[in-house]
């Protein structure tokens, strides 16, 4: 099937250059996240003009960051130089600007239950970035709105699902009691609202214009891998690795992992044979999937495989988010001039492919590989000279630094100590060195609220019982914190060895309390309690994954 593109997409195509397209779907590459944004916007626009009334379904999440930031702006400067001259320069001709009052906005997926008033649930999301940014209408539009869901004997999820755990499977037990009862009656009604949800869809012709982020598991909206291809919107629980990218909305893997969602399935996405469909996805660790989900047969152990029933389907990736397509891999060794890095990206992939370690390859073996065999001058010593050069790099990395300086940066602490801590440790024992680590985690995502409450109340109980002594110093609030928090590891990992649960807890508690100390700059004891107290209050009155104030 010949594929048609657009406009616009034909003017990113352009500027990318041509290039060989084997993939099952067609896509279309662009170098950077913000071309990604720009481009899925225009696109977007472009559709619009021609369907000022279709049915569409968005995305949340961070992947739609640049998609919503240039749509915001073409639109306020459609007329305007600036505006125009993008316009024109990415194929979108024309004066005329879209109205996106008379779309049909449809929410793709919900975390279930949740309040549409937490920041971090989609239908906020949707409310302020689409019906209010975007200016769509709200009475247009299908909304997953948990708190107008109907539930047995009218009542509210809370009520329901007090612990907000749904459990599935009293669809088909036996309720063991009461509130069982109610859950299972709840969920059969939450049923029949999917099912409506679903057919409301099907009555305006099915979604015109679908875009979509993909998961690391391949998931699309909240279609798992494993998804049946016919799937409807329902109520379903997710994997782990869907559970892992939610945790950073929810506050922690101990609630997401207990969430179930709501979502729109894979044929309501393909249920209009002329809908556009977009997967956008950017970055190369999401190329894996990708390759996948591109040069698969239709399975359901990737969900983006049903698109290929759809002429109308594309993904738009980034450069790094497609480097690991056979189209991508074949254009880096058949163009430009060879290199050793390739010679060895060569040889180094042949063994993987053929399961052979180096020592084991044969001349045969290089000659018969349709990337080996490009190696020039390639003779026996070439399996040889890519050993030299990698055992070089390992050995440059274990070798011993002098008088240098270390800046260390990673999104969350635990990437710096489990990928790098035995090669800092090495170079830590060097004195003329100087180490630097900034750990670029937002403290709400970090760790769940919970969890802090538990070892505040551990710091309570062990101020109470008079166990924390270093606080009965003189000076302790004045500058006795500041020493000896190496003690406090020491202290923490000691009892870990000796298995003592209790003196564990007290060695993070004399760490929490510097660290309040610290932060809020407390004088003493008593403004200690009032400090530990406050911060347990907000915490209880945050719900799991909002933004709690700095202080």
């Amino acid at each position: 099937m010949e594929t048609i593109f657009s406009q616009v997409e034909k003017s990113f195509l352009k500027r990318e250059g041509n290039y060989e397209m084997t993939t099952r779907l067609p896509y279309i590459l662009v170098e950077n996240f913000p071309k990604l944004g720009l481009m899925t916007s225009l696109r977007f626009l472009e559709w619009v003009l021609e369907n000022p009334e279709g049915v569409i379904s968005l995305p949340t999440g961070k992947t739609p960051e640049y998609f919503i930031k240039y749509t915001e702006f073409l639109l306020e400067n459609w007329n305007k130089e600036r505006g125009e001259e993008i316009r024109r320069a990415c194929g979108l001709e024309g004066d005329r600007k879209p109205d996106l009052r008379g779309l049909h906005f449809v929410q793709i997926d919900e975390f279930y239950p949740i309040s549409p008033e937490q920041h971090n649930s989609f239908y906020n999301y949707v409310d302020h970035y689409y019906m209010k940014g975007f200016g769509l209408d709200r009475k247009r539009s299908l909304l997953i709105n948990s708190d107008e869901i109907p539930l047995a004997n009218g009542k509210h999820h809370s009520d329901v699902f007090p612990d907000s755990q749904v459990d599935l499977s009293l669809i088909y037990r036996e309720p063991k009691n009461e509130l069982e009862k109610l859950q299972q009656a709840s969920i059969l009604k939450i049923n029949d609202w999917c099912q409506n949800y679903e057919e409301r869809i099907r009555e305006m012709g099915g979604i015109g214009f679908f875009l979509g982020g993909i998961g690391p598991d391949g998931h699309i909206a909240f279609n798992t891998r494993g998804s049946d291809h016919h799937s409807a919107t329902r109520l379903t629980p997710t994997n782990f690795e869907t559970q892992a990218v939610a945790a950073a909305d929810l506050g922690g893997i101990e609630v997401s992992r207990n969430r179930l969602v709501i979502t729109i399935g894979l044929e309501t996405i393909t249920y209009n044979p002329d809908a556009v469909a977009i997967i956008f996805a950017a970055g190369e660790a999401k190329a894996g999937i990708v390759k996948a989900s591109l040069e698969s047969e239709p399975s359901s152990k990737y969900p983006a495989t049903t698109l290929q029933k759809l002429p109308n389907a594309r993904f738009y990736l980034t450069t790094g988010a497609a480097n690991l397509l056979h189209d991508r891999i074949d254009l880096y060794y058949r163009t430009g001039p060879w290199t050793h890095e390739k010679t060895e990206r060569a040889v180094i992939d042949l063994c993987q492919k053929i399961d052979k370690y180096g020592d084991h390859l044969v001349m045969d073996d290089l000659k018969n590989d349709p990337y080996c065999s490009l190696i020039p001058g390639m003779n026996e010593d070439t399996v040889q000279s890519v050993k030299d050069s990698i055992e070089a790099k390992i050995m440059k990395g274990i070798e011993k630094e002098k008088e240098q300086v270390f800046y260390h940066t990673g999104p969350h602490h635990d990437d710096i100590m489990l990928g790098i801590m035995p090669h800092i440790n090495r170079q830590l024992r060097e004195a003329s060195n100087e180490f630097y680590f900034s750990v670029l985690t937002s403290g709400f995502t970090a760790v769940t609220n919970m969890f802090i409450i538990y070892l505040l109340t551990d710091v309570k109980r062990f101020l109470n019982a008079s166990e924390i002594q270093m606080t009965k110093y003189p000076d302790f609030f004045e500058d006795g914190y500041k020493l000896k928090w190496d003690k406090d590891v020491s202290h923490y990992l000691d009892n870990i060895a000796a298995k003592n649960d209790d003196e564990l807890k007290r060695g993070i508690s004399h760490r929490m309390v510097r660290a309040i100390v610290d932060i809020w700059k407390v004088k003493s004891l008593e403004k200690l309690f009032f400090t530990i107290d406050e911060i347990l209050s907000i915490l209880r009155k945050s719900y799991d994954g909002s933004q709690n104030p700095p202080k």
